[in-house]
């Protein structure tokens, strides 16, 4: 794993997309030959359907951001509703209550399965920590036992790290990736709100990074960090991409920043 101030590393080539047919998409600035072929998947034509997460977090945001991209967005509570949808979101909420409930639903290991087997999914801020295959400061039931994530992204992510509710702040990002969507070019900052959020302090060699809080703007060390905070500021990774996921710690859905999911759309169409 690389930490937050290494460079970022360059993305794997991509595994083929759930439901695709034929090779998969090729990855930007990999080479391919001598001509460059587009791969349509079955999703090109018609209206992605995306699942968001409802057993708890800020669902709704998710769903209405998802539609007004043309896409149609379904609450998702049962594993069974799974299989009805391209793609997946996992909102922001209390990671430690939406451990226990996909646990409680069935849900977490159909959702591990299916991540593994290319299910594209965004995790924003608490789906972010689920998504981690580590979390650095778990929190423990009443029998001390750690939370549990989903996983799937080779890296390591500190809960609430940038402080509790009255250290909320907002920040403009570079984010990479992003396209013209509506008036917002995509080389524009991206206006990120952080409410209680987790940064990545680790990534592994096939998790890109899309964004970091620069070390200028970093809001003193939360006090999670313990016996870390009096240590200078440094940049901390707020967006991350492996493959088929995507993941933020902070919340574009509640700033009208629809660019993130419009990648995400992108993702699940083959199409990034």
């Amino acid at each position: 794993m690389t930490s937050p101030s290494s460079p970022a590393p360059l993305p794997t080539p991509e595994a083929p997309r759930r439901g695709t047919s034929g090779p998969a998409a090729s990855v930007p600035g990999q080479a391919s030959g001598s001509t460059t072929t587009t791969t349509t998947t079955p999703h090109a034509h018609r209206d992605v359907v995306v699942g968001v997460l409802a057993v708890q977090g800020d669902v709704r945001e998710h769903v209405a951001t998802i539609e007004s991209l043309g896409g149609r967005a379904v609450p998702v509570r049962r594993a069974s509703e799974l299989a009805a949808v391209d793609g997946l979101i996992l909102p922001g909420g209390e990671s430690t209550t939406i451990d226990k409930l996909t646990r409680t639903f069935g849900l977490a290991g159909p959702l591990r399965e299916l991540i593994q087997g290319g299910l594209p999914v965004y995790g924003s801020c608490a789906g972010m920590i689920l998504l981690s295959d580590v979390i650095a400061d778990p929190s423990t039931d009443r029998q001390g036992n750690p939370q549990q994530t989903i996983g799937g992204l080779d890296m390591v992510v500190r809960r609430n790290a940038f402080g509790r509710q009255r250290e909320s702040f907002e920040a403009d990002l570079a984010f990479a990736g992003l396209a013209t969507t509506g008036d917002a070019a995509g080389d524009d900052p991206v206006r990120a709100v952080f409410i209680r959020a987790p940064w990545v302090e680790k990534v592994g060699d096939g998790v890109e990074v899309l964004a970091q809080v620069p070390a200028a703007e970093t809001p003193q060390a939360g006090p999670s960090e313990g016996a870390d905070a009096d240590l200078e500021p440094v940049a901390r990774i707020v967006a991350v991409r492996s493959r088929n996921l995507l993941a933020t710690s902070f919340h574009p859905e509640v700033t009208g920043e629809r660019r993130v999911h419009e990648l995400f759309i992108r993702m699940i169409r083959g199409e990034a």
